[in-house]
Formats: structure tokens, C-alpha cells, sequence
């Protein structure tokens, strides 16, 4: 996998705790058509791993279902390679005010 800058980014935004392909783009700036490519790639690798929300919690909420992402532990060194190449990652993705968590049954 190439370590492009956008794929950096989308790191950085994961561990960060961003978990779910509309904060990420929020996060980094990245349109969808570069965040939700970059988050397969990272999934096909094993650095990702994702799961949908229950329907009905987006239901009671009146929107889509939501997908999640969660960094693997395989991730680590590929984010710490981000880091060191792309020094401005800290800058770039602002950390969230509160960690965000997803909804009821984390990421299991």
C-alpha cells in the first residue's frame, strides 16, 4: 500500500477518533471520493476494521445508518510512518473537543 498523504490523513483522523466517513472528511478536508476509497484500501490491508450501526439506533435518530471505523493494531506502525513523512498530520487534523465514541456497542 502506498503511503499517499491522503491515506495519512485519514490515519491520523482514526486515531484521533473520528469513526465514521463523514467526520473523517470534516476532520481532514478530503472529499468523499478520496475518504471512502482510502478507508476500503485501509479495510482490504487489515488496518481497518468496520461495522454498520443498528438501523434502528439511525432510526431514532432520522438518518442513514452509519458506518464506523476503528484502527487495528496493525495500523500502528503505518501511523507512525504517516507521522514521521507527513510532519504537518498534528497540524492538519484537529483533535476532537471529546473523544468521540460511536453509538451503543462500540466497535466489537
Amino acid at each position: 500500500m502506498k503511503l499517499t498523504y491522503p491515506t495519512a490523513l485519514v490515519l491520523e483522523a482514526l486515531s484521533n477518533g473520528y469513526h465514521h466517513g463523514f467526520d473523517v472528511m470534516d476532520a481532514t478536508g478530503l472529499p468523499s471520493g478520496t475518504v471512502y476509497p482510502v478507508l476500503r484500501r485501509l479495510e482490504q490491508e487489515g488496518l481497518v476494521r468496520s461495522r454498520w450501526e443498528k438501523a434502528e439506533q439511525a432510526q431514532r435518530e432520522g438518518r442513514p445508518p452509519r458506518r464506523y471505523y476503528e484502527l487495528l493494531g496493525d495500523a500502528k506502525p503505518w501511523l507512525e510512518a504517516a507521522r514521521e513523512r507527513y510532519r504537518v498530520l498534528a497540524a492538519a487534523v484537529p483533535r476532537p473537543a471529546r473523544r468521540l465514541v460511536p453509538a451503543k456497542g462500540g466497535l466489537s
